[in-house]
């Protein structure tokens, strides 16, 4: 049958694995550094890899090809999910990623791109001679990787149910307490709209659309260029058809909170 599928150019290709990791049907494999469309009737031709591609390498045809096929899909997750002996949380220690139904893909491009939740356990204070208690040192608030717009999977797993902070990349050198007011119970977004190529409210809008996302906060510096981040993330929100609660918070470039809109 004629029908729309998805179509890899290898040419763009760059083997980072993120269209692999979208791809819950497991259509999608990384063969010799590039991504093959591995079956036909795996395909359903919706595209959840398309956005997360960071080349662009990925497109929509109509040919020739088997009709997708659920059940065979179905089975073929069961059969991994028996080989894999599932383990509920992803280990960060270990080149793999939880996907659909509990269904480990093994992941084999740029190990800075594997989508991962960093599972963190709280410092306890410490107390000092006098029995005051004191902290050692701040700990990270950040609970997933990767944190740029570009390389994060449209469906990782994190995103469900997240508040989203989507953050100009200078903020966090400029703004002292960034990880505690910010970044402590979100999924961090970053991006530079000067030096990044692109435009980021297309990958924006299918975060948005495609995860139960709570809330998004946007930080950008008070400078003209990054004005564009924010722009972008609006841009998205409206796209995507949802009412989300948002914010936007400007950081001067001396470290102070100047406006909230």
């Amino acid at each position: 049958m004629i029908r729309k599928i998805i179509h890899i150019d290898e040419e763009l290709c760059n083997g980072c694995g993120l269209c692999a990791n979208a791809c819950q049907e497991g259509a999608i494999g990384i063969v010799d550094g590039k991504a093959k469309l591995l079956r036909d009737d795996y395909c359903d031709g919706l595209g959840n890899c398309l956005p997360v591609c960071p080349t662009n390498a990925i497109s929509f045809i109509e040919r020739e090809a088997a009709a997708f096929d659920e059940a065979a899909v179905e089975a073929n997750m069961k059969a991994n999910s028996e080989k894999a002996n599932i383990n509920v949380n992803t280990d960060i220690n270990t080149n793999s990623i939880e996907g659909t139904q509990g269904v480990k893909k093994v992941f084999t491009g740029c190990p800075g791109s594997m989508a991962r939740k960093i599972l963190r356990t709280s410092q306890n204070p410490k107390e000092d001679r006098n029995h005051v208690q004191v902290n050692i040192s701040s700990e990270s608030e950040l609970r997933q990787w990767p944190v740029q717009i570009k390389l994060v999977p449209v469906n990782a797993p994190y995103f469900g149910g997240a508040h989203l902070l989507i953050a100009a990349d200078c903020t966090a050198y400029a703004y002292a307490n960034f990880h505690q007011e910010f970044i402590r119970g979100k999924i961090t977004l970053i991006g530079c709209p000067k030096l990044d190529e692109g435009d980021y409210s297309e990958k924006l809008t299918e975060i948005i659309r495609q995860n139960n996302i709570k809330s998004v906060t946007i930080v950008r510096m008070e400078v003209p260029c990054c004005g564009g981040l924010a722009r972008a993330a609006e841009t998205a929100l409206r796209n995507s058809g949802k009412f989300i609660p948002w914010q936007v918070k400007i950081i001067s470039t001396d470290g102070q909170i100047v406006d909230n809109m």
